[in-house]
């Protein structure tokens, strides 16, 4: 029984790593693809949809209260976790039936590879107003980026992205050193494997979490660990503002 246990031990083991290790790589190609699913949006029409809301009023969709003359998203199922915030919600769930994304949960959401309720995508797009320009909500208003123009959205602080969660904040990394880009237009992101149990724990994945506050303007992306109190193996992507321009100019929506 012993030597049973062993053999069968070193099969699983094995097994479970590479079923983990697949999971991770299909969940890259779905965000990398809900990315182009932005992209294509925003060429389209000129700018990023909302997020769908944390409340599941949406079904999969933009926040039906969103606004895109002004810019403003709203959360139409506001909860206690964002404050009970309605307004001005740029963070939650990437809007799978706003962009034809497939496929989707029941209930409309784009799940990643590991597929529960705690995977769904989460999606979050840049409310900061535009240096140089003053343009409010530019990427989710109608010619909200040919208002702000190029050059000052290229030296304006977006969103950020850090390789660590120690010393991050909800408005930027710890240092210079720590982050990948601050530029970012829009985040895209899944919990990983641990959604249901550890997902969002501290002080790396916290910064992921389930549900964080509205105002929130910050990731963390590092290298997969299961490290105690270190764990890591969140997906993340994001959008630059130069390859938001390239499909705004190909489209003619820019300048």
């Amino acid at each position: 029984m012993f030597v049973i246990a062993l053999v069968l031990g070193g099969i699983l083991v094995p097994l479970q790593t590479q079923i983990e290790s697949r999971n991770y790589d299909q969940t890259q190609r779905i965000l990398e693809q809900a990315r182009e699913a932005l992209l294509g949006y925003a060429a389209a029409y000129g700018y990023l949809p909302c997020p769908a809301d944390y409340g599941f009023v949406s079904g999969g969709a933009e926040s039906t209260t969103s606004n895109h003359t002004t810019g403003v998203c709203d959360n139409a199922g506001a909860n206690s976790v964002l404050g009970g915030a309605t307004t001005g919600v740029y963070i939650g769930y990437f809007p799978a039936v706003t962009l034809g994304f497939t496929p989707t949960d029941s209930n409309g959401y784009a799940l990643d590879a590991w597929g529960l309720t705690q995977n769904r995508i989460r999606y979050a797009v840049s409310f900061t107003t535009i240096s140089g320009s003053g343009t409010t909500n530019a990427f989710t208003r109608i010619n909200g980026m040919r208002s702000a123009g190029m050059s000052n959205i290229m030296n304006t602080t977006l969103l950020s992205v850090c390789n660590t969660g120690t010393g991050t904040t909800n408005t930027g990394c710890a240092s210079a050193a720590t982050t990948l880009t601050s530029n970012a237009v829009a985040v895209i992101w899944s919990l990983g494997a641990n959604a249901a149990t550890t997902g969002g724990a501290a002080p790396h994945e916290s910064h992921n979490a389930e549900f964080l506050p509205a105002s929130n303007r910050t990731f963390v992306k590092r290298d997969l660990s299961k490290v105690a109190g270190a764990e890591y193996d969140d997906v993340v992507t994001w959008i630059s503002p130069p390859m938001l321009f390239n499909r705004l100019l190909a489209a003619g929506q820019l300048p």
